[in-house]
């Protein structure tokens, strides 16, 4: 995931999408930045190949992504399939949360990402 390998304007992309995180992704970043959840390193907003995901860790290869209600609209899901079909066959777990699921309970998002981690 170095920087010569991601296209100067997908880096800026991804670092213009730090200023504008939901409620929930502000939520979960809070419990994960800084590696304060159990030690795992996880960055937000990362560009992988043609996406970027909202938070990754590499040495795990797992991705978290916390998606709002658009993504249960069909043409939302066929993209959601193939972006997790491009990063899954690129080496990445990919664990889907809804934004419902963050704001009401998480420490059950946290458990299942340690799990994941493990």
């Amino acid at each position: 995931m170095g920087h010569d390998l991601v296209p100067r304007r997908q880096r800026k992309n991804a670092k213009a999408m730090h200023h504008v995180m939901t409620e929930a992704e502000l939520k979960l970043w809070n419990e994960l930045r800084a590696h304060r959840l159990l030690g795992l390193g996880l960055r937000r907003q990362v560009p992988i190949g043609p996406y970027i995901v909202d938070f990754a860790c590499s040495s795990h290869h797992l991705i978290v992504e916390v998606d709002g209600s658009q993504h249960a609209r069909a043409e939302q899901a066929e993209h959601d399939l193939a972006r997790s079909t491009y990063l899954q066959a690129s080496g990445w777990t990919i664990l889907r949360f809804w934004n419902d699921d963050v704001l009401r309970d998480i420490d059950n998002v946290c458990h299942h990402i340690v799990i994941s981690a493990g």
